[in-house]
């Protein structure tokens, strides 16, 4: 069925349906197995494979390296239909994505030669750049030193969501001179240590725990200090809000299939089933809405992105950077209307169910977990004041921005 006919609104380009009938099979496939894998925590790696070898990863590298060559819109919609599946798949390759986003940015052009051919097949790269602890915010404390014609890479990293799944790892790292820079390693390279200890209450399939680096030998070309490309807070943080917004979906439609099959109603209901209900028809209704409403803001705001990227090669400095800020105002005014859109929802389902619904074999619990879990990064309670400060002074919001200790000295 299209997502036309399922009612959640139009695709976003003519082609669309065609693309996606490639992937909702697989889709399927992966929903199939969602519950028992969150109740017996077992983690995607057949899954990932599945989506490596449908071409999937490769969605947005061109058709002459082996991609599909896709615009953002309709990545952002294939990836709310993948959450639909299952919510840990899109944040597993959310890495791996801005990994070949940057590729397609780079003015490197060796690089872009070196990677496209290799994404193209369905590597996956997957991030190492987050780090724990006391860390300064403008350097990293994992670093590259040099040893003899080579150099060796030492550091911990943690949050490398989807790296136990991948075939690289791009590590962000200080340099010999103190600059940010970062190198792409093979995850199966002498002293390299990918641990699944990410131990958070939702996302938990995710394998976004510790990866280790020790002593591990590079040649000077792997390291590189091509930086981000511009909308890459905005192309992040939308992967959340399409994640989030497939986790709408999803718990919209196991809401709706168990009012449908309750038989049991309270003497105090309205109707003789519970399907008859309209208190009960009005909170699926809700849900239902909270999906849809996220599912077009995402839509809008990848329209944003595919314009920032445009501009990316329109040679005009000055609009590019008018449109990746604008951009990226879009998507800081999406974030906490879907976030709190699918939260909410996350909590009335159980209004429609009953304490029954809270049984664990239902497992209707992963909803919430893993909904708040996406919410609570890049912290939203700035996102209101950025777009405020918008409104107000005509501020623009900040570029890239990093987390740790303020070094005072």
């Amino acid at each position: 069925m299209s997502q036309f006919d399922s009612g959640w609104g139009s695709a976003p380009s003519t082609n669309y349906e065609q693309l996606a009938e490639r992937f909702r099979p697989l889709f399927a496939r992966i929903r199939q197995g969602a519950i028992e894998r969150e109740l017996q925590r077992q983690l995607p790696f057949e899954q990932i494979e599945w989506l490596k070898q449908s071409g999937f990863t490769a969605l947005r590298v061109p058709p002459e390296y082996g991609g599909s060559g896709v615009t953002l819109p309709e990545l952002f919609n294939l990836l709310t239909e993948l959450a639909e599946a299952d919510s840990n798949l899109v944040q597993s390759i959310r890495g791996h994505l801005g990994f070949v986003e940057n590729v397609l940015n780079g003015e490197n052009g060796q690089r872009r030669e070196k990677w496209l051919p290799l994404l193209g097949r369905g590597d996956i790269v997957g991030p190492a750049w987050s780090e724990a602890g006391d860390v300064k915010q403008q350097e990293f404390s994992t670093q590259v030193r040099r040893s003899g014609k080579q150099w060796r890479l030492d550091g911990t990293k943690f949050y490398t969501t989807g790296s136990l799944y991948s075939d690289w790892i791009d590590v962000g790292i200080t340099d010999e001179k103190g600059e940010t820079a970062a190198v792409t390693v093979s995850r199966t390279a002498d002293g390299v240590s990918v641990i699944d200890d990410w131990n958070g209450f939702g996302q938990t399939l995710t394998a976004s725990g510790t990866a280790v680096f020790d002593n591990v030998l590079l040649t000077e070309d792997e390291i590189y200090s091509e930086s981000k490309f511009r909308y890459a807070p905005g192309f992040y943080q939308l992967i959340h809000l399409a994640t989030l917004a497939g986790i709408g979906r999803a718990q919209s439609n196991e809401l709706a299939g168990q009012v449908a099959a309750r038989k049991r109603t309270y003497s105090i209901g309205n109707g003789p089933r519970v399907a008859q209900d309209p208190q009960i028809l009005q909170v699926v209704g809700r849900v239902r809405g909270a999906a849809y409403a996220s599912g077009a803001i995402v839509l809008k705001s990848a329209e944003a992105l595919q314009r920032a990227f445009d501009a990316r090669f329109a040679g005009d400095e000055q609009q590019e950077v008018q449109v990746n800020a604008i951009a990226e105002l879009e998507v800081s005014q999406s974030l906490n209307v879907v976030s709190d859109l699918i939260l909410n929802a996350t909590t009335i389902i159980f209004d429609a169910l009953g304490a029954s619904a809270t049984l664990k074999p239902l497992a209707l619990d992963r909803f919430w977990r893993n909904a708040r879990t996406l919410s609570s990064h890049n912290p939203r309670i700035y996102k209101d004041r950025i777009v405020g400060d918008f409104a107000v002074n005509g501020t623009l919001p900040p570029a890239q921005w990093r987390i740790g200790v303020v070094d005072k000295g």
